[in-house]
């Protein structure tokens, strides 16, 4: 029996990546130096797994940015307008991918970044590859084989980790009509055949296809594909062992497909669906030189694995399936998992009864390990006492008094339809809110929050070490919301927003003041590039003990005869963006939360405040992978989002926020969320993402983003205003608004200055038009 793993997180125990990357964009530090950082990274994750005992580690699993990006630059995907960065100023590869990531705006060239979205259904964020249909693809990047030499001369036989064609090709987009992204396989195909012609010559042998979209809906075309590629593969390459992952679902209907095709080594993500082990044997299909890779491990929360459970899916597979032909391993890259839960070691901020029902990557990997020696070493005294403790821990947990809060439960068993209800349709709430608010058409607003300096945030930091007072450190708050709201007000802004300057994180800062949860010091995830997040962790039932916002809220209010935004964060993003206890449905835990900020809701009316922004961008990343499984989801999800803001009167005026969402599937469930009004990401997409809207008709407001907050390019007022034409092409003009794609805290003040003044020039011009 084996063990390996899919990935490791990238970022570093210390979030040395994110550090890395913000100072070379700075100016801070050379290429060398980031490229330096890099390589400890990867020598310390290669090392920490070769410590624990994975048989097989992985390498190209590492990026700078994405993984996704990364391959684009492989096979020398370049969108075109990025070209002359290669042909006139021979840009190093490394400034060429943060250029496609971000954008690149100095020495006269003025490129805008590739879109972003969801990978799949998590918080992490890849690049989409864009296609023509004369895509040309060569071989650009030799990243994977240079990882791979780099592994060897650590000491490391690694295991490459390849995103495979298929969903490569199937994650892009095409850029023009006329073709399917799929019919260029047989361009994509050469180019991956020299990668592994390299790698073979260097004595790889063995090869993990990342094909993800096996956990989706394929058609018979796409299935065919998949066949025709891996046959491809093969053929070409018979003695190579070829790993295929899937994750984060079933393989469904593809899994007639998947078991007959050509690979060695098929894994199977057995957290998500454990029962893909009873469907491989029922089908008659597996043959008898198969391996299957076993993911136990949950590889995107932090509870510790259930031994005992894992061990009975083991010993179900190995009725059918010899001990050699099992593999052990995560259930999916541990990119979703934080590194290190020995790096927690305040037991004030982490109770030690919540954390020994943790792990983290690190532990994770020892957990893989754990589980094969536990199947091959029965007689083994220190593995027994190992499965004695884990079963004690998890025990503990179940019967522990901070999970239950009899309150809460029959708070949750008391919600009725009228909960969920506003009083009146958005046609009539909309009349009502015309003539309260009397905002002019095209009003502007933006979605939050404002720059965080290292200033703001060094305050924070003192604060909590004590090292500043909590007076002086509101007096310094104060000072700098006032400055905000005079600045919007100075530039004509309609509706003004607090700036959120109080708070470190839009999940984070509610769970910290919500009963249930509990917070690391060092839990960061990547999002995205060097986004790094901190999920707080749902352990136990939620309740809101006292207000949240509202004194923010006021304040800001107060200094302004302008209308002044509540912020808040809706019910299942919080769940969506946090590590949720899986001790009882997630919908359970979602409806909880909807009661908690239905509660800030009324308490923000009653303050004052008429316009209160709710914000959802994590419910399209929410919706299942399959189809058959979707309303189930939406059905709660919705309930939840009305139940948090329906406790308001008409003239009260309810925003939500998305953001890097396909939405064509879902429109007629956000349209039933009866938000008044909806913005969303429409950028880098090119007002692509209205459509969805326009052809659904969609009855309430509107503002599609004008500008990416990603990049730090700023816009001109005329590539705004011609967005802007775009939208009212498709939406009437009095339901539109004008806003930038997401909240701006990580961009600078002076970049932010400059293109939300253009923003209002444009929503003022736009007016002119009218």
């Amino acid at each position: 029996m084996r063990t390996h793993n899919l990935g490791y997180p990238r970022i570093g125990s210390q979030r040395e990546l994110k550090k890395a990357c913000e100072a070379y964009w700075a100016g801070k530090i050379t290429a060398s130096q980031l490229m330096l950082t890099g390589q400890k990274i990867r020598k310390q994750n290669w090392q920490l797994q070769q410590t624990a005992g994975i048989d097989l580690i992985p390498c190209n699993d590492f990026s700078f940015y994405d993984q996704v990006l990364d391959t684009s630059l492989m096979v020398g995907a370049i969108p075109e307008r990025y070209h002359a960065l290669l042909q006139e100023k021979q840009v190093p590869e490394i400034d060429l991918l943060f250029a496609m990531a971000r954008g690149y705006q100095k020495e006269g060239y003025d490129l805008t970044a590739m879109e972003m979205t969801k990978w799949f259904d998590t918080n992490y964020h890849y690049i989409v590859p864009e296609f023509a249909a004369n895509q040309h693809f060569s071989l650009l990047s030799h990243k994977v084989i240079n990882e791979f030499i780099e592994a060897k001369q650590n000491g490391i036989a690694a295991k490459p980790v390849l995103l495979g064609p298929v969903s490569f090709l199937l994650l892009g987009k095409e850029k023009e009509t006329g073709f399917h992204r799929l019919d260029l396989i047989d361009r994509l195909l050469p180019v991956y055949f020299e990668v592994l012609k390299r790698l073979d010559d260097i004595n790889a042998h063995y090869i993990q296809f990342d094909e993800p979209c096996l956990a989706l809906n394929l058609n018979d075309k796409e299935r065919k594909v998949i066949t025709d590629t891996y046959q491809k593969i093969k053929k070409q390459f018979p003695h190579l062992h070829l790993i295929l992952a899937s994750y984060f679902e079933c393989y469904g209907e593809n899994l007639s497909t998947v078991l007959q095709l050509p690979v060695n080594t098929l894994h199977l993500d057995l957290v998500r669906c454990p029962s893909q082990i009873d469907d491989i044997f029922a089908s008659g299909l597996l043959n008898d030189k198969l391996n299957l890779s076993l993911g136990l491990v949950d590889g995107r929360n932090i509870w510790k694995n259930d031994f005992a459970q894992s061990l009975e899916l083991i010993s179900k597979a190995n009725t059918k399936v010899p001990a050699d032909r099992l593999w052990v391993a995560p259930s999916c890259s541990l990119l979703h998992s934080p590194c290190d839960l020995d790096l927690e070691t305040n037991d004030d901020a982490l109770k030690p009864e919540i954390k020994q029902w943790m792990a983290f990557a690190k532990q994770k990997i020892d957990e893989v390990v754990t589980l094969k020696r536990l199947a091959v070493e029965s007689d083994n005294d220190a593995l027994q006492q190992k499965l004695q403790d884990n079963t004690a821990a998890l025990k503990a947990r179940k019967t522990s008094l901070v999970i239950h809060n009899k309150k809460v439960k029959q708070r949750v068993a008391a919600i009725t339809e009228e909960d969920a209800n506003r009083e009146n349709e958005f046609a009539t709430r909309k009349l009502k809110q015309r003539a309260a608010l009397n905002l002019p058409m095209f009003a502007t607003t933006t979605i939050g929050s404002f720059p965080q300096t290292t200033e703001v945030r060094n305050w924070r930091a003192n604060f909590k070490k004590g090292i500043i007072s909590n007076q002086h450190y509101n007096d310094l708050l104060k000072q700098e919301t006032e400055k905000a709201i005079r600045w919007q007000e100075s530039i004509g802004m309609d509706v003004l927003v607090h700036g959120e300057f109080e708070r470190n994180d839009m999940v984070e800062y509610f769970g910290e003041q919500l009963d249930g949860f509990a917070f690391t010091k060092n839990g960061w995830v990547q999002s995205y590039g060097s986004r790094c997040v901190k999920p707080p962790v749902i352990y136990g039932d939620v309740s809101r003990p006292f207000a949240m916002t509202v004194k923010w809220s006021a304040y800001a209010q107060s200094l302004t005869e302008k209308w002044v935004k509540g912020m808040l964060t809706g019910p299942v993003t919080i769940l969506q963006w946090s590590f949720v206890r899986n001790d009882q449905p997630r919908s359970e835990t979602c409806t909880q939360i909807a009661l908690a900020i239905r509660d800030e809701v009324v308490d923000l009316e009653n303050s004052g405040i008429r316009i209160i922004q709710i914000d959802e961008p994590a419910i399209r990343e929410g919706l299942p992978l399959r189809k058959e499984n979707w309303q189930e989801y939406l059905h709660w999800a919705v309930r939840a989002f009305r139940i948090a803001a329906s406790g308001v009167q008409d003239e009260t005026q309810i925003h939500t926020h998305m953001c890097y969402s396909e939405f064509n599937d879902i429109i007629e469930n956000i349209a039933a969320m009866d938000a008044d009004v909806i913005t969303i990401e429409c950028s880098r997409s090119q007002m692509e993402l209205l459509d969805a809207f326009a052809d659904f008709k969609y009855p309430n407001e509107i503002g599609p983003g004008v500008y990416d907050i990603h990049s730090p390019r700023v816009p001109s007022k005329k590539e705004m205003t011609d967005l802007l034409k775009k939208a009212k092409a498709v939406i009437p003009a009095e339901q539109l608004w004008v806003n930038p794609d997401c909240g701006l805290k990580t961009r600078h003040w002076e970049e932010t200055q400059k293109a939300l003044i253009e923003m209002v020039a444009a929503a003022q011009e736009m007016r002119l038009q009218i």
